[in-house]
């Protein structure tokens, strides 16, 4: 578990570079097929696997963490409620800074990504791991099989309670207190799959054989029922594939899912595969010191910490290039900054995405080991949300 997640941290790593470094990303969407190349399709569509894992794996760490520490389920709420809490906190706050160079908030739009889902995920299952195993897999396989038909109620059906639906299946901008929220993770599907892990849990308990076993199963059977349902295109996604000009486009298109909020194909097209790796790095004999493994015991402090990196060293390359300017502290058109605040050429080619990246990676596990490190020799609570 601690490999897969190290694997989908350093993809993420990929995404979070491409938004502040590539020249593309500062034009159009690297998943809009009438503009994009299939390198950068491909290079945006292998972190797609990302978030699902984040959940699966908070999800599986949740039931683990009450089962290896004796845990009541009362003690499993409040720490899913107190870490989901701080992680919203944080979202808001410090990875906002981070992330967005935005300190203020009034007249500035606040945007609830990843780490809010994650949290919101954390806090609803608080409450729904009371249910028996059986009936919290029901209500999974319900939130992620069928939320899809909830498509088409627009949240200004629920009047003052809109904020509501926004926060749970629509993307929109909500106002508290003078303040714009922009939910760009609706969070029912995620409450879904993070209930998923909670009960696919389990399995980590079972002996490596059976365990392996119904991970492949389950792998497999995901995946094949999104090659299903994705090829006869009624349901499951919003947005529908179509045959473009070329084979190769066409592809694209079929595996061109909707992200926000996930739709059924894309859930099944990135945890099918996830669940089959999982599969088989039980197989594999790794090194504790293994990229793979340090990475994915310190996630929160390599998300933060990558994202860090990565704004610093645009900011160098970008002095570099065009010498002190008020832009450098500005958040790039790819991250909701002014396009036309910006040189026309600002950004770099493809290739230099995945030369920061290199770099990023490099610099950061030393670091990552020394915290993994610290935490395997340490037993202080609050490391516990670090």
């Amino acid at each position: 578990m601690d490999a897969l997640r190290g694997a989908i941290m350093m993809l993420m790593a990929i995404d979070h570079i491409r938004d502040y470094v590539a020249r593309s990303a500062m034009h159009f969407s690297p998943t809009d097929l009438s503009q994009t190349t299939a390198a950068i399709f491909l290079t945006r569509w292998i972190t797609h696997f990302c978030a699902p894992v984040f959940l699966l794996t908070a999800g599986m760490g949740a039931f683990l963490w009450r089962m290896r520490g004796n845990h009541s389920k009362r003690e499993l709420s409040w720490f899913l409620v107190t870490r989901g809490l701080w992680l919203i906190v944080i979202e808001a706050t410090v990875l906002r800074v981070i992330t967005f160079s935005e300190i203020a908030y009034r007249g500035q739009l606040v945007i609830l990504v990843i780490l809010w889902a994650i949290g919101l995920s954390m806090i609803a299952l608080s409450v729904l791991a009371y249910l028996p195993v059986r009936w919290l897999a029901i209500v999974s396989a319900s939130l992620i099989f069928l939320h899809n038909l909830l498509d088409g109620i627009p949240s200004s059906r629920f009047g003052h309670a809109a904020p509501l639906w926004d926060i749970l299946h629509t993307q929109g901008i909500f106002t508290i207190s003078g303040i714009r929220f922009l939910t760009a993770y609706p969070v029912l599907p995620w409450i879904g799959v993070i209930c998923a892990g909670y009960c696919l849990g389990g399995a980590f308990i079972w002996d490596p054989v059976r365990r392996r076993n119904l991970l492949m199963m389950l792998g497999l059977s995901l995946t094949a029922l999104f090659l299903i349902i994705r090829s006869i295109n009624r349901y499951g996604d919003p947005a529908p594939w179509v045959h473009e000009p070329s084979a190769l486009f066409t592809i694209l298109s079929f595996l061109n899912c909707t992200k926000y909020p996930p739709s059924l194909d894309f859930l099944l097209m990135t945890l099918g595969p996830a669940i089959f790796a999982l599969a088989l790095l039980g197989q594999v004999s790794l090194r504790s010191a293994n990229p793979l493994l340090v990475f994915g015991r310190v996630p929160f402090f390599f998300y933060a910490a990558h994202l860090f990196l990565a704004h610093l060293l645009t900011v160098l390359m970008n002095l570099f290039r065009y010498g002190w300017k008020p832009i450098l502290l500005m958040a790039p058109p790819s991250m909701g900054g002014a396009e036309r605040s910006f040189p026309a050429d600002y950004g770099f080619p493809l290739w230099v995405v995945f030369a920061v990246w290199v770099v990023v990676l490099a610099l950061l596990y030393p670091v990552c080991l020394w915290f993994a490190r610290v935490k395997q020799r340490r037993k202080d609570w609050w490391l516990s949300y670090l």
